[in-house]
């Protein structure tokens, strides 16, 4: 049986694993929450880490330093290695296409950058990851909540992906050479567009735009970069496709799954607009 030891086992990483039913897998998370182990806990650690045949982390940097790499780096050779990355790494790229050639570390998120290229260095596959959405976590949730808002910023334009596309391409990592693959979907868009598309599937009017000044420091950075993301590497070297090639057929899917989201009436400006 092969085994899988997840370090950090958020919203992504739980989805991976469920649908690895004839693995043996083990998780971790600050804490030790829900049957998993506390990262801090180095004896447990140790021990799954001996029995595991892959390791695969979605912890993000702390400060300058990987976590994970800090305190068990000495302890992943020989196994199969995985790291869920960001394409914020690219950095703003005016909405210009950019692939896994692409030079790393000039954006805002240097420490993710540097991580990237340090798992690369031990042989992982590192899978660049855009904005993400899923059940619970889209924009159809944010309009209904009244979170959601848009920028008048006419020529913003992102990536995302669906999780059950990540959760593909993660799976057909395990048989795939060492490397850095986009997880992308194939039709970057405005965030505006998304917000629109989402109030329209749940029958609202179009939410409000505001000021970027009003929103978090967070958000801001979010809206400073500019870049189309290419996943054809991970279609020819993955053998990998998106189901969801853009937004629409995904929140299309997600409105059709979900049950009736309550409508709550939207704040005067919304706070952050994280991915």
């Amino acid at each position: 049986m092969r085994s899988l030891l997840i370090f950090g086992m958020g919203y992504t990483a739980r989805a991976i694993a469920a649908v690895l039913s004839d693995w043996r897998i083990v998780g971790t998370t600050r804490d030790g929450r829900d049957g998993t182990i506390a990262f801090a806990d180095t004896a447990a650690v140790g021990r799954a880490l001996a029995a595991t045949t892959h390791v695969l982390s979605s912890v993000p940097p702390k400060g300058e330093v990987d976590p994970v790499l800090a305190h068990y780096g000495n302890a992943l050779g020989g196994r199969w290695l995985g790291y869920l990355s960001s394409t914020g790494v690219y950095g703003d790229t005016g909405g210009a296409w950019v692939d896994e050639t692409a030079p790393i570390g000039g954006g805002r998120r240097s420490a993710r950058a540097a991580a990237d290229a340090a798992w690369l260095a031990g042989g992982a596959r590192v899978f660049r990851l855009p904005g993400i959405y899923g059940p619970g976590r889209s924009a159809l949730d944010r309009v209904a909540s009244g979170r959601a808002h848009r920028v008048d910023l006419a020529h913003q334009i992102f990536s995302r992906v669906h999780v059950d596309d990540i959760v593909a391409g993660v799976v057909a990592g395990f048989d795939a050479p060492a490397g850095a693959y986009n997880l992308s979907d194939d039709r970057p868009a405005s965030q505006n567009d998304v917000i629109d598309f989402a109030a329209s599937l749940l029958g609202l009017p179009p939410v409000p735009f505001v000021d970027l000044a009003t929103l978090s420091p967070m958000a801001r950075g979010f809206y400073a970069e500019n870049r189309r993301v290419a996943n054809g590497r991970a279609k020819r070297v993955l053998d990998w496709t998106p189901r969801y090639p853009d937004y629409r057929g995904g929140l299309r899917a997600l409105s059709a799954i979900t049950s009736p989201i309550a409508v709550n009436t939207p704040p005067a400006a919304a706070s952050s607009d994280q991915r």
